[in-house]
C-alpha cells in the first residue's frame, strides 16, 4: 500500500530523516518505535505532506505522492490523527467530526454513524464544546475525526500519550477493531510494548534513521529492543 524509499527530510539546515525506507502492506498494523526526537512524528508529517521532502520516493497505491498537497493526500486515502490531539476546542464534538469530512463530496452520515458506534461517548457529547471532554475523550475525538475522511491508511501519532493505563488498553483495542474493519494503520507509539502487541511488523527509528525492521514477534525477542524500549534486560 505504501512504499517509502531513501527518504531525506530537513528542518532548515538540520537533517531530520536520513535514508528512510519502509513498506506498509494493505491490512497491516505497522508500528514505528523510538525515543523522543527520533523522527517518528516527522515521518508521519512527511507522509501526510505537511513537510517537504528533500529526496527519496513515496508511493501510495501505485501513485507518487511527493508533489501532492496535504488535502490531496487525504482525498487519496491517507489521514493522520496527530500527536497532542489538536482538536478545535470551541467547536462542538459534532463540528469537529464534520471537519474530518471536509474533503468529502459525498454524504457522510454512514461514517458519522460508524464513529459513534466505535466511540459511543462522542454521540452522547456531540453538542458539547470539544474542550469540555476529558483527555481520553479528546483522543477518541481525534481518531474519530480522522476516520471521517474514510482513510485507507490511518496514521496514528502517540494515541496513548497522557492517558491512564486502563484507557490506554481501551484505545489499543479500538485500534485493533478499526484495523479489523479494513483500515491499514501506521502507528507511532512510545509505549513500545503495547504497540508491538497489536502490530504485525515494526521499525525501530533512532536519530532519523531506521535501525531495524522485523516482525513484531522478532522485535520483542531482540535483546537490544527489549533493553532499550521494553524495559527488559537481555538474558
Amino acid at each position: 500500500m505504501l512504499t517509502v524509499k531513501n527518504l531525506d527530510v530537513f528542518y532548515g539546515n538540520i537533517q531530520a530523516l536520513r535514508d528512510i525506507s519502509l513498506v506498509v502492506e494493505a491490512g497491516e498494523i505497522v508500528t514505528l518505535i523510538g525515543a523522543n526526537g527520533a523522527g517518528k512524528s516527522t515521518l508521519l508529517k512527511t507522509i501526510s505532506r505537511v513537510l517537504d521532502i528533500s529526496s527519496g520516493e513515496m508511493i501510495f497505491l501505485n501513485q507518487d505522492i511527493r508533489k501532492l498537497s496535504a488535502a490531496q493526500v487525504v482525498q487519496l486515502g491517507i489521514c493522520q490523527s496527530p500527536e497532542g490531539r489538536r482538536i478545535f476546542p470551541e467547536m462542538t464534538v459534532l463540528e469537529n467530526l464534520e471537519m474530518g469530512a471536509y474533503t468529502r463530496k459525498a454524504r457522510y452520515e454512514n461514517d458519522l454513524d460508524r464513529v459513534y458506534r466505535i466511540f459511543p461517548v462522542l454521540e452522547e457529547r456531540k453538542h458539547q464544546p470539544a474542550e469540555t471532554l476529558s483527555g481520553g475523550e479528546q483522543q477518541m475525538l481525534t481518531i474519530g475525526r480522522a476516520l471521517m475522511s474514510r482513510p485507507k491508511l490511518l496514521l496514528l501519532d502517540e494515541p496513548s500519550m497522557g492517558l491512564a493505563p486502563t484507557l490506554v488498553k481501551t484505545i489499543f483495542q479500538i485500534i485493533q477493531s478499526i484495523n479489523g474493519e479494513g483500515t491499514t494503520v501506521l502507528l507511532v507509539e512510545q509505549n513500545a510494548s503495547m504497540a508491538l502487541s497489536i502490530a504485525q511488523r515494526g521499525y525501530v527509528i533512532e536519530t532519523g534513521k531506521i535501525l531495524l525492521g522485523d516482525s513484531s514477534e522478532n522485535l520483542v525477542k531482540n535483546a537490544q529492543v527489549r533493553e532499550a524500549y521494553l524495559g527488559k534486560r537481555a538474558r
